[in-house]
């Protein structure tokens, strides 16, 4: 099933691309050129194409700068997918800048790394929040890792935290949006198939590479979901439940091919007694 001809031509083309928008995105940062933050998404149009991935969006994508994007995770092939529609910046675990090539790209994109002692806590949140007050658009996978593609796990509360700020004296837009590898040369993809695209548990990255380079066509369904704010939750935990539940209705929509009922408003905190009655 594995091509290995279509395998070595597609990541031969992979790192000729890479290599010279290295030196280009690389100089638009040092120079600080005005599409600086265009350019990857054109690099991430470009890998799309060389490993065959057709992006088939769907809703409605948020048009408030900052934005914060919250997204289910299934691959590394989610940084292509999600990288060539949405101008911003990734948050990424702290240990993906030291990998070989890929924490180079990382940086030159300007994703934010994500401390997990709780000593750097306090500097990456500042980081985000320097970031957005800047009018920057967020990416970030809220499961906290990747999955096997037929699910979507719960979304990590804490990483919410930055959604309680108000960039520029106004509620954060946060904005779910949910991935789905849906089909491979055109006919849905069983749960047998997508193994071959979604990478997680103890997966070898590279030898996952070859076999994903080498499969064929996939169509990546990317659905933008009603976007919300902070105010309406009145609680991390209850904004990650309902941005969670959002982004699982898309995937089993996109998976499935049924239409499913959209999800009822989320309700307004209550306000104190002595405050209501102040009003």
């Amino acid at each position: 099933m594995v091509s290995r001809l279509r395998s070595c031509w597609r990541i031969f083309l992979y790192l000729l691309l890479t290599g010279s928008t290295i030196v280009i995105q690389g100089s638009a940062l040092i120079f600080h050129l005005p599409w600086r933050e265009t350019f990857p998404m054109w690099y991430h149009r470009q890998v799309c194409r060389i490993a065959g991935i057709r992006v088939e969006r769907r809703g409605r994508q948020s048009r408030e700068h900052p934005t914060l994007y919250v997204i289910n995770h299934v691959s590394y092939l989610d940084i292509e997918v999600i990288g060539s529609i949405i101008r911003g910046s990734f948050v990424a675990k702290a240990e993906i800048a030291k990998w070989p090539l890929f924490g180079l790209l990382a940086k030159l994109q300007r994703s934010v790394f994500v401390e997990r002692r709780a000593p750097k806590t306090a500097e990456t949140r500042d980081e985000m929040s320097k970031r957005l007050e800047a009018g920057e658009s967020l990416m970030l996978f809220a499961e906290g890792t990747s999955s096997d593609g037929n699910r979507v796990l719960p979304f990590k509360s804490a990483l919410f935290s930055v959604a309680e700020k108000r960039p520029r004296g106004k509620p954060l837009t946060v904005q779910a949006v949910s991935v789905a590898y849906a089909k491979l040369d055109g006919l849905p993809m069983g749960r047998y198939l997508r193994p071959y695209f979604a990478w997680y548990g103890d997966m070898d990255l590279f030898t996952h590479i070859w076999g994903a380079f080498g499969i064929g066509k996939v169509s990546v369904v990317v659905e933008f979901h009603k976007p919300v704010t902070f105010e309406q939750f009145g609680s991390r935990k209850a904004m990650a439940e309902y941005c969670q539940a959002q982004v699982r209705r898309g995937v089993s929509q996109a998976l499935t091919g049924r239409s499913l009922p959209p999800l009822p408003e989320p309700a307004a905190p209550l306000r104190p007694v002595a405050e209501a009655g102040a009003a």
